[in-house]
């Protein structure tokens, strides 16, 4: 396998899928060796892109376009049954939506107010990451690489690194759709598909783009958790089918990339 790749050294590590960006902390894998693991694509025109996401996709620029086209596939992923100490929806049920809804709560993140990257990347791998990936190690070395998104952010936002953000920014990724690679009662592979967006200050303009994530999950201790084995075994089942596109839903290129669109659950 090949070590992790520079791009995932930036803070577009955590942005693009905060929880992938755990995971490949722990397991120093990169995934596929190419586009599409946990980068974000180029903006759409007319819009700046996020300086938070990490090497740009080589497709062309994104647009959406003017007219919607309703998503083929919609679903209302099930929530979680409590949130733990940390703030985490957690207890989601034992099927491949389940497993989904887990996965993309793990990767809905912000970066504002008094929310750092340090305290997402800790509260994701503290909640999500499953028991035989947790360690003093493993845990020093992920406050580590947040440490450093966090300085990367303050400096891109005009502040010095430990002091508060400027009033109005932020750095968040939002979930949107999904595609499954490979489902089983046990184990659950994803591509998830996010909006990023960064916006620098209360009078700065929010740039942004998409993100396309592979995920893993395992079911462990009666919920499902993130963990570097079934990433590994994600990477070689991706490999056998082109990545999606990167596209919005509304898009009708949306639906021939096979992503399922996120409705929120009533």
């Amino acid at each position: 396998m090949s070590r992790t790749r520079g791009a995932w050294n930036t803070k577009g590590t955590w942005i693009a899928g905060v929880a992938l960006a755990v995971v490949l902390g722990l397991t120093g894998y990169a995934l596929l060796g190419g586009d599409g693991d946990g980068e974000a694509s180029t903006p759409a025109k007319g819009e700046a892109g996020p300086s938070v996401t990490g090497t740009a996709s080589p497709q062309a620029t994104y647009a959406a376009p003017a007219d919607w086209t309703e998503p083929e596939r919609w679903t209302a992923l099930p929530r979680g049954e409590r949130r733990d100490d940390y703030g985490s929806t957690v207890g989601f049920p034992q099927t491949t939506e389940g497993a989904v809804a887990m996965m993309a709560a793990a990767n809905n993140s912000s970066v504002e107010g008094s929310k750092s990257s340090v305290s997402e990347q800790m509260r994701v791998y503290r909640s999500y990451i499953g028991k035989s990936d947790q360690s003093a190690k493993n845990a020093e070395a992920i406050e580590l690489n947040a440490k450093n998104t966090d300085k990367t952010l303050a400096t891109e936002m005009g502040v010095a690194p430990g002091q508060p953000l400027p009033s109005g920014a932020y750095a968040r990724s939002t979930v949107v759709g999904y595609k499954v690679i490979k489902a089983s009662s046990g184990e659950v592979s994803v591509w998830l598909l996010a909006r990023v967006v960064q916006k620098n200050g209360e009078t700065a303009k929010e740039s942004g783009s998409y993100s396309r994530t592979l995920v893993a999950a395992q079911w462990e201790g009666g919920d499902w958790k993130l963990t570097s084995a079934a990433t590994v075994r994600a990477q070689q089942d991706a490999k056998a089918a082109a990545q999606p596109a990167m596209v919005a839903p509304g898009d009708a290129a949306f639906n021939a990339a096979g992503w399922t669109a996120i409705r929120e659950a009533s």
